[in-house]
């Protein structure tokens, strides 16, 4: 079973390519002409083992924020199009992960409905052309479209590179464990029948 999607997204703001495999291992490149949020998507895509090729094209002279939440929408659209009737998935993932002096957690129920709770005191400012509080606009907008639930806190952490980096792993490994195939579940995880 292939599980995989290819997602184009084109708007006034941006235009966006996306295709993702759930069962690969970080291959593809990312190249959203924002250099800190590329090595955040090289995260998200290696540790959640998560073959992932993003193009995106913004209008960079207002600042990022209309880049990272659309690529955020067609990740999520990707992840949810792959997905298929989610039959078969662990549905559930939880990972908590260190970066230094920094810690991040993240719990994920692939659920049919999107919901993020973000919890983080980022620093104010930015880390290239990224501002921090973009960190939160990806997550909604990946945790929406993809209709899952996601909570995500940084724990703790004083730097905010850090405190980005381990909230990106956190998902990543997270969703790497609700997306796996498990052989004991022949259909659909939910006493609903349906994720859907």
């Amino acid at each position: 079973m292939s599980r995989r999607a290819e997602i184009d997204r084109t708007t006034a703001e941006t235009e966006i390519h996306v295709s993702l495999e759930l069962d690969g291992g970080g291959a593809g490149e990312r190249d959203t002409g924002v250099g800190f949020f590329d090595h955040m998507l090289d995260l998200l895509a290696r540790h959640g083992h998560i073959d992932l090729v993003v193009r995106a094209q913004g209008d960079l002279d207002t600042g990022a924020h209309h880049t990272v939440e659309d690529v955020g929408i067609c990740i999520g659209q990707a992840l949810d199009e792959a997905l298929g009737n989610r039959a078969g998935i662990n549905r559930f993932g939880q990972a908590t992960v260190p970066m230094d002096e920094a810690r991040a957690s993240c719990a994920i129920d692939i659920s049919g409905r999107g919901l993020c709770a973000f919890d983080a005191r980022l620093p104010p400012g930015a880390s290239g052309n990224f501002d921090h509080e973009l960190t939160e606009e990806f997550f909604r907008a990946l945790a929406l479209n993809a209709r899952l639930t996601l909570h995500l806190t940084v724990e703790r952490g004083t730097n905010a590179h850090h405190m980005i980096e381990a909230s990106f792993k956190s998902l990543a490994r997270a969703l790497r464990s609700a997306v796996a195939l498990d052989p004991s579940e022949h259909g659909v995880p939910s006493t609903k029948g349906t994720l859907v």
